[in-house]
């Protein structure tokens, strides 16, 4: 049996959840069955069982578009392409809306099964117009088609298999739910500083960190706005990059500027680190935070569990079923937001409510101790990617 995975994101050009995924999900599944890979880079990789293929994009062809479409219709040529070269594969899986178009080429010229695992879905993401303008209208197309012509889909979450049935009209025996992984001997603890040392923060002060993009799913302008509650003894560490817009960038450094003006101990890494400065940032960090708004599954939430990290994150959709809510960490509720856009529909409350559990774990150090040791056990036991890949494999022969 033979895999082809197309996905937008893998090594080294991993920027989010969806990325790792593949990463870790593709090297487990080449254990068991031969798998090719066809992404969006320069990547080159021709060995079996784990045969990786990078697609370029000529930028000349979409010169004179406006720039919210680009994104969309690189999308799409990259399907083309992946289409272009000869597909042996017994079935194609996809990841993310960027590579639909490629399974449903895949499928119809193919004659094979398409399988797709929902890392998001579009019509939760409404501030993604704000990034592709038209090009939104087009993203969720792609995707409803892709979903209801898909011969299986792999929810993430059992959020996010409820959101599937809710939004598409798909039958509920086609919905999977397969949660995602970490490899634990990798994401463990870690006593080395070099990156504590590299950005300047004090190892001698308790920190709270987030980790992830600067986009407004992921929710750090109400983490931002949540610092002003928080002890003034408490650093505060923000490694957040690669902004959605130029407006939400603004909106970001403004927002630390101002923090920054009235208190100290508020570090920002305006950039997307590598993993072992991750691992690092995890292992050190008193308490974890992911205000996400929109959060299908939740990935840096295991693994800052994996590091020992006790986690303060918004209760929204694979969170609630990553953290257990006063054994390794907290859940701060966040259901009641407005439709479109998904916002706190009180923020300075929200805010409040994250500051909240991160003082009182900041003000106990045994509740760290023990809610980190909890985290550690629940990733280490629950979430491993070798057993994910038996499970997708098993998934897969039924299809066949």
């Amino acid at each position: 049996m033979k895999t082809l995975l197309l996905t937008k994101e893998y090594p080294p050009y991993n920027y989010g959840g969806a990325g790792v995924h593949v990463e870790y999900l593709s090297r487990e599944l080449a254990k068991l069955m031969d798998v090719e890979v066809r992404c969006f880079g320069d990547q080159n990789e021709p060995a079996y069982p784990l045969k990786v293929t990078g697609y370029s994009f000529d930028e000349a062809a979409i010169l004179h578009t406006d720039k919210p479409l680009k994104s969309p219709l690189e999308a799409l040529s990259h399907c083309v392409r992946f289409n272009g070269e000869p597909i042996d594969a017994d079935l194609v899986h996809c990841h993310t809306w960027y590579t639909h178009f490629g399974g449903i080429l895949a499928k119809q010229l193919y004659g094979i099964p398409l399988v797709i695992t929902t890392h998001s879905l579009e019509p939760l993401r409404p501030w993604k117009r704000e990034q592709l303008g038209l090009g939104y209208d087009l993203s969720c197309w792609i995707e409803k088609t892709a979903m209801e012509m898909a011969d299986c889909i792999i929810a993430v979450s059992h959020g996010m298999k409820d959101d599937v049935l809710h939004y598409f009209n798909v039958s509920p025996d086609r919905v999977k739910v397969l949660y995602n992984g970490i490899d634990t001997d990798e994401y463990q603890p870690v006593s080395t500083q070099t990156a504590l040392e590299k950005y300047g923060i004090d190892p001698a002060l308790p920190y709270v960190l987030f980790v992830g993009r600067i986009t407004r799913q992921k929710g750090i302008i109400h983490l931002v706005n949540a610092i002003r509650y928080l002890d003034p003894d408490i650093q505060v560490v923000l490694c957040a990059g690669a902004p959605d817009t130029k407006e939400i960038a603004a909106e970001m450094d403004q927002g630390v500027r101002e923090i920054q003006r009235h208190r100290d101990h508020v570090i920002w890494i305006p950039e997307m680190v590598d993993k072992p400065t991750i691992i690092e940032l995890y292992s050190h960090a008193a308490v974890f935070c992911c205000p996400s708004i929109y959060e299908p599954f939740g990935i840096i939430n295991l693994e800052a569990m994996a590091c020992n990290t006790p986690v303060v994150a918004s209760a929204v959709g694979g969170i609630k079923e990553i953290i257990i809510h006063g054994e390794t960490g907290y859940l701060v509720p966040l259901d009641q937001y407005h439709e479109s856009p998904f916002e706190a529909k009180d923020p300075e409350r929200f805010a409040r409510d994250l500051a909240e559990p991160i003082n009182r774990l900041m003000q106990d150090d045994d509740l760290r101790l023990r809610m980190g040791e909890a985290g550690r056990r629940r990733a280490v036991e629950t979430f491993s990617w070798r057993a994910i890949a038996q499970e997708v494999r098993e998934l897969y022969k039924s299809l066949l």
